[in-house]
């Protein structure tokens, strides 16, 4: 076991789980570790907590590959600030929240994007962006090399998907040798069960335009005719997203490791709105010259329009 780095919280180990995992099988003993944090984690059969460090992710999964078998065992990582971040602050995850806040707070505001899914769509094709830690790539490919099926589960949406896998492939990422079958995904958008707008599976990677992240994985899973793993293991940089996964599997029968994916968090705290909304007025022109020229194919931005009940507003 390597000497990690990284930070282990228990948040939720319920009653119930408890007793589940006090009447596992004998014949499936966790395997050894000299790690204490590690093998009460391994132990566990649902569980929340943090890491900075997605070898503990990796170390996890491969634990319980050896107690379940590495096809009952179910990977699920985020990329926005889980595997991939931006380069900089302008078109990151944590400025497109700043801007859905400013939307309800101050609708009037100059600093206001309007179109904000298609000004990220913009910047996401200009934009390049950068592991989270420098073996991101090589967390996951361990996973693959162990035979693990391990997938992306992004809240981005469909209309994003070119600038995804460029980034992916770009930054030594690629999801579908590992895939859900068919490992190439479906050519077309469709609505996932339970759900109510399109989504994207291709390459292992499934694009859910914001819904719900539990609901999308159990819609995934029955679209691809997947058994109900026996370990889910999901890393994920939003609690919320790891909380929808617990609410729709936490009972199932799937064993839910659920890990809060951190070591973005002081990038995400130190967001300079002003100069984000700087580098924002400073890149629209550009952005409008290249799709005068060259199309919309790669992202669209309508013309800029007032906002009702506001006397003037930037885009």
């Amino acid at each position: 076991m390597p000497n990690l780095r990284f930070q282990l919280f228990v948040l939720i180990v319920t009653a119930a789980l408890l007793q589940a995992c006090a009447s596992a099988p004998a014949s499936a003993p966790g395997p050894p570790t000299s790690a204490a944090p590690v093998q009460q984690a391994a132990m566990a059969q649902n569980l929340v907590a943090a890491t900075d460090d997605l070898a503990m992710v990796g170390d996890i999964s491969l634990q319980m590959a050896e107690r379940y078998g590495a096809d009952r065992v179910l990977v699920v990582f985020d990329i926005d600030n889980t595997l991939l971040a931006m380069e900089q602050g302008l078109g990151s995850d944590q400025w497109y929240y700043w801007q859905k806040d400013l939307a309800t707070m101050d609708p009037c505001s100059t600093a206001l994007v309007q179109n904000l899914l298609k000004a990220q769509g913009a910047l996401f094709y200009a934009s390049a962006m950068r592991l989270t830690q420098p073996d991101a790539a090589a967390q996951v490919r361990r996973l693959q090399d162990a035979r693990l099926p391990v997938i992306a589960l992004t809240s981005r949406g469909p209309e994003y998907s070119l600038q995804t896998f460029r980034e992916l492939r770009r930054n030594g990422i690629s999801f579908w040798p590992s895939a859900l079958p068919p490992a190439r995904g479906y050519p077309e958008r469709f609505i996932p069960a339970g759900g109510s707008r399109e989504a994207l599976y291709q390459d292992g990677v499934f694009l859910t335009a914001g819904q719900h992240k539990g609901a999308m994985l159990k819609a995934l899973l029955d679209k691809t005719g997947t058994a109900l793993p026996a370990v889910i293991v999901v890393a994920d940089d939003k609690a919320e997203n790891l909380e929808a996964i617990m609410e729709t599997f936490g009972k199932s029968g799937a064993h839910v490791h659920a890990w809060r994916y951190s070591a973005e968090d002081p990038n995400v705290a130190a967001l300079n709105t002003r100069q984000a909304a700087a580098q924002w007025q400073a890149t629209l022109p550009a952005l409008m010259i290249l799709e005068e020229v060259f199309g919309p194919d790669n992202f669209d931005l309508p013309e800029p329009a007032g906002r009702e009940g506001c006397e003037s507003a930037a885009r």
